[in-house]
């Protein structure tokens, strides 16, 4: 397949864009990309995962109304038997889930990923299938151990999108720092963004990401805050594939940030292959005290 890139079109907005010329071209294409979302809530389940009038979800109906703009076909899915299946057709499969996508009960009862299903999902990323992670996708499938303490053996799910969920805080607005501005979707960005959203926690940094965007803690309002900062968006190789993680996605006017729908499409890009990007671990010089919970 050519190799594609998956980059929303975007003018300036007011948080520090500058005027982006991100045009695409599929000359000669045959066939389009395809993307996986998988949505399954076995915990809480965000509004912006859930059926609006049953109809799609705002992330579902974003990411589908973004592919048919940039000839990216979407696959919206909460059933966990779609890792039973042949998961080759796909070039990246996405996260937006909660809990343990193993349980049998789900907010929208839908059918359980099964152990084998899990154990094929981590073995196709490792072979080389690219994979995107939004907001609570590191709130499924936690370690063992106390949740507001650092593991030194996580779940092989954590072990592969780098990062893990401990809580959050009011939503408010904070700070993001960028720290890797040649990476898919920061061209033109300034050095950092404010920006009113649910921000996470977290914790169990893999040591081999490559941190894009920092999370900025002095002044946040909540006691899960009073740490140094930490990553908040990253990439990193698990195996031969290609994972991208976001903390970003909690509120809906998030989704339709051009800003935002700017960064995270940066990283599909990168995920699917479509362009390279600097990988070089960063995160002792990124977020030296990023695994201290506290001050």
């Amino acid at each position: 397949m050519r190799r594609r890139e998956f980059m929303l079109s975007a003018g300036a907005v007011s948080l520090g864009l500058s005027a982006l010329p991100l045009g695409r071209t599929f000359a000669g294409a045959t066939k389009k990309p395809k993307i996986l979302y998988f949505t399954r809530s076995a915990g809480y389940e965000h509004s912006a995962v859930a059926p609006v009038d049953g109809g799609p979800s705002i992330s579902e109906k974003t990411m589908t109304e973004i592919g048919q703009r940039e000839w990216v076909e979407v696959v919206a899915t909460k059933d966990g038997r779609v890792f039973d299946e042949p998961l080759d057709q796909y070039d990246v499969i996405a996260f937006y889930t909660c809990g343990d996508l193993c349980n049998p009960e789900s907010k929208q009862n839908t059918p359980p990923m099964s152990p084998d299903g899990k154990k094929r999902l981590l073995d196709a990323i490792a072979a080389g299938k690219g994979f995107v992670g939004f907001h609570s996708a590191a709130d499924s499938f936690h370690s063992q151990g106390d949740r507001n303490e650092i593991q030194t053996e996580v779940d092989p799910y954590i072990a592969m999108i780098g990062g893990e969920f401990v809580s959050h805080g009011p939503q408010q607005v904070a700070t993001m720092r960028v720290t890797s501005p040649n990476f898919p979707g920061l061209k033109g960005v300034a050095d950092s963004l404010e920006l009113n959203e649910e921000w996470y926690a977290l914790k169990n940094f893999a040591k081999d990401m490559h941190v894009i965007l920092v999370q900025e803690t002095e002044g946040m309002k909540g006691d899960c805050y009073q740490r140094p900062p930490y990553p908040a968006t990253w990439a990193r190789k698990h195996g031969e594939g290609r994972v991208y993680y976001t903390s970003l996605g909690h509120r809906h006017d998030v989704w339709s940030n051009p800003l935002c729908q700017q960064i995270v499409m940066g990283g599909f890009d990168w995920a699917m292959g479509s362009v390279d990007a600097d990988l070089t671990p960063n995160l002792d010089q990124a977020t030296p005290k990023a695994n201290q919970l506290t001050r």
